[in-house]
């Protein structure tokens, strides 16, 4: 489980919350934006709960380990709603040409000349 300040303020949500929110909060900001989200979190008392929160530009986000002895709630639903933002961010792809042996025919992307069998 993670503390997660804000706005002088500190909440308790999973791991994997915290850290979607955190690469969020860095990759909005570094688009010199501002965007409203909503975390689950667990209350003082125990109970879950839903706490709003504008991350980007201008508002720090630290999170932090906290102890934990219950059980941890399953919030992966809200990692994942985080991660399928916009600018979240994502591995980028590069095209790979295969290693060729020796052995192997050249190939004709063009498809104009017939090749023999």
């Amino acid at each position: 489980m993670r503390c997660v300040t804000y706005a002088g303020e500190t909440v308790i949500t999973t791991d994997d919350v915290a850290a979607a929110l955190i690469e969020l909060t860095a990759a909005v900001a570094k688009e010199g934006q501002a965007e409203a989200v909503s975390i689950p979190i667990v209350t003082d008392d125990r109970t879950v709960a839903q706490a709003e929160l504008v991350i980007g530009v201008g508002n720090d986000v630290l999170s932090a380990p906290v102890e934990w002895h219950d059980e941890e709630p399953d919030f992966s639903h809200a990692a994942a709603e985080l991660k399928e933002h916009r600018l979240f961010p994502r591995p980028h792809l590069r095209a790979v040409e295969p290693e060729s042996d020796d052995e192997d025919e050249p190939l004709d992307y063009d498809f104009d000349q017939p090749i023999e069998a």
